[in-house]
């Protein structure tokens, strides 16, 4: 007897069996002709001479996407990136001398098909101080382009590729000291389309992770120079989504409606660390990882190395704030590694009750935005800091780092946390010892308090990530709110008591 003879007696045994036991036979049990016809294979690409015109390619700024292509031919695409080093905010009160391509942090978003010869024109601004290249990871040849495309201040050099393989792909600048150029925002996305395109979806956004490595500490106001030793030990100062600290919050958050479907192109410029990343609230329908062309499903967090990229979609079902983050969660709360999409909409009980997502994650995120914060900044470098502008930076500052525990109407959780509100506690240290109203932010209290006549016997931890000046804004917005004695704490105030051993934990106050 044949084989295929054999295989087919014993799955006609199979179906009898299950005819008489009322149970579906699996697919797997059947012979491969049982199966259902397979899907047609997606276009083999034409790698031949481009045809047509040529074609300027568009390209877009962060978070935005480019259009996709509806060509069935390959062209040849014409690219003209130019960089330029300027200084822009890092975050709120923060400055940092960027080095980019095209202006941003991360570089224009790059769009071409499978097979296109790419044209690509790389200028040097005539105001830049160092010489630039690029290293296209989409490019198949020695050096990704960096060798031939090496350009001094002032300068444009051009080279010509093809694009063979589909997927996204990170760029960056590969001219030595390679990882202070990356590490000063020289990075960004080429998507490769496939000959049939992608997948039609409601919403394209682009995201980018990098981290960087400043002199001064997380969020210490004024210009911040880069700081060679910590990009070395890879220590960074910061972790970032699209270059600065509330680039996609607040009034600049990623926009959806219920039932659209969204696309995420994400990429890590490093240039150290790995990116875990993940939105709160969502699961992705679908993953490339690696940006390449397996698709995985079903997915909480997704691994995307430093010099990588994926595309994450997912399709939106209840209204909300969802947070993108770096779930190396530190990052996200104490190095500025937060988005958030804003998805506007009817709500849906059967999938969620229904809560906006509030402080707890969103933090000082919360507020539409943070410019109260660099107000008081420049103020205050300029030597005319007022106590109103105090109070709105730290009202700002309040929400993100104690309304969890106090509550944003300051009267904390009765016997869990003590009141900032009419507090008998606030107002005796802010007229007998101010020191040690200053201290609490900076050394944390731990044992029994006593605040309006109640005990309070819990841990506030030392919020040490604050700078000095963010310490003397929460705690003069405290003293001038909700029926404190009022006063005014300075950032030299605060720098004075932090050069002071923290105090032992005291006896009962």
């Amino acid at each position: 007897m044949s084989r295929t003879l054999s295989t087919v007696l014993a799955a006609a045994s199979m179906l009898a069996l299950a005819a008489c036991s009322g149970k579906q036979v699996a697919d797997a049990a059947l012979p491969p002709a049982a199966h259902a016809t397979p899907a047609p294979l997606p276009p083999t690409p034409d790698f031949g001479p481009p045809q047509g015109a040529p074609i300027h390619a568009v390209l877009t700024s962060p978070p935005n996407v480019p259009p996709p292509i509806h060509r069935n031919y390959p062209a040849k695409v014409i690219v003209e990136l130019e960089v330029v080093e300027k200084e822009m905010p890092i975050s709120e009160g923060v400055s940092y001398t960027y080095w980019t391509f095209g202006g941003t942090v991360p570089g224009s978003f790059i769009r071409v098909r499978q097979g296109d010869t790419v044209e690509f024109h790389l200028k040097n601004s005539p105001t830049s101080k160092m010489p630039h290249n690029i290293d296209l990871h989409g490019v198949t040849g020695p050096g990704g382009g960096a060798a031939s495309s090496f350009t001094a201040p002032g300068h444009e050099s051009q080279f010509t590729f093809k694009a063979l393989n589909q997927g996204i792909y990170v760029y960056h600048c590969a001219t030595a000291p390679v990882g202070m150029h990356i590490a000063n925002g020289m990075y960004g996305l080429i998507l490769v389309e496939p000959p049939e395109g992608m997948p039609k979806v409601d919403h394209e956004y682009y995201v980018m992770q990098g981290d960087f490595y400043t002199t001064g500490k997380y969020r210490e106001k004024g210009h911040q120079p880069f700081d060679m030793d910590k990009a070395i030990d890879e220590r960074p100062t910061y972790v970032l989504f699209n270059g600065r600290e509330g680039a996609l919050t607040g009034d600049k958050a990623l926009a959806a409606k219920v039932g659209e479907t969204v696309r995420l192109f994400v990429g890590n410029g490093g240039p150290n660390l790995v990116s875990s990343f993940h939105v709160i609230g969502e699961i992705f329908d679908t993953v490339r990882q690696e940006g390449g062309t397996v698709e995985q499903h079903n997915v909480q967090t997704t691994l995307i190395p430093a010099g990588g990229a994926a595309m994450v979609e997912f399709r939106t079902q209840v209204p909300g704030s969802y947070v993108l983050v770096d779930h190396s969660i530190f990052r996200a709360f104490n190095k500025g590694a937060m988005a958030i999409l804003k998805v506007d909409g009817p709500e849906n009980k059967m999938v969620y009750s229904g809560k906006e997502v509030d402080s707890v994650y969103l933090g000082d995120r919360a507020e539409p935005n943070l410019h109260a914060v660099a107000t008081a900044a420049k103020a205050n470098a300029a030597g005319t800091l007022s106590k109103d502008e105090q109070i709105a930076a730290g009202k700002q500052l309040f929400t993100g780092t104690c309304s969890v525990c106090h509550q944003a109407n300051g009267e904390g959780l009765p016997g869990v946390f003590p009141p900032l509100a009419n507090s008998s506690l606030v107002a005796q240290l802010a007229k007998e010892d101010k020191t040690r109203l200053i201290s609490i932010p900076l050394h944390g209290l731990t044992g029994k308090v006593n605040v309006n006549g109640k005990a309070y016997d819990s841990v506030m931890p030392p919020m040490t990530q604050l700078t000095d000046d963010e310490v003397a804004n929460l705690l003069t917005y405290v003293l001038n709110s909700w029926g404190n004695p009022g006063g005014q704490v300075t950032k030299e105030e605060v720098a004075k008591v932090r050069a002071q051993p923290a105090p032992a934990p005291g006896a009962e106050h």
